[in-house]
């Protein structure tokens, strides 16, 4: 991820391997969803990782009060996966671990992954 230092132990956790700590899921969830916003500035989509994030996106119409028309709510390592191109957003959403509603949330898809960090390991195949 641009500007994300992406660890070998992120990458075994998305191949099956152990949980890594606390600190680097935030810090990979956090770093991620900022650069989606630095690529997308606006405010109408919500983007939430709870429990480590959320950040508003897209250009057009800004929300204000109550829930958002446009949200995009996955778990970190759904996330995560999303952000580094290792699963497909159709994957995520019919395995049920992307929620997505809104007519504009699905506009997300297209600005991943946000990858591309010298730090990042090569793909796995």
């Amino acid at each position: 991820m641009s500007g994300v230092v992406v660890t070998a132990a992120l990458h075994d956790w998305l191949d099956g391997g152990p949980e890594p700590d606390r600190a680097a899921r935030k810090a990979a969830v956090k770093e991620s969803l900022a650069e989606l916003a630095r690529r997308a500035p606006g405010h109408s989509v919500e983007v939430r990782v709870p429990p480590f994030g959320a950040v508003q996106c897209i250009d057009g119409p800004r929300h204000t009060r109550g829930t958002p028309p446009n949200v995009v709510e996955t778990d970190p390592r759904t996330w995560i996966a999303l952000a580094l191109g290792r699963t497909s957003w159709p994957d995520a959403v019919a395995g049920g671990s992307l929620r997505v509603s809104g007519s504009r949330a699905a506009e997300v898809a297209a600005l991943l992954p946000v990858s591309g960090s010298r730090s990042d390991p090569p793909p796995r195949n």
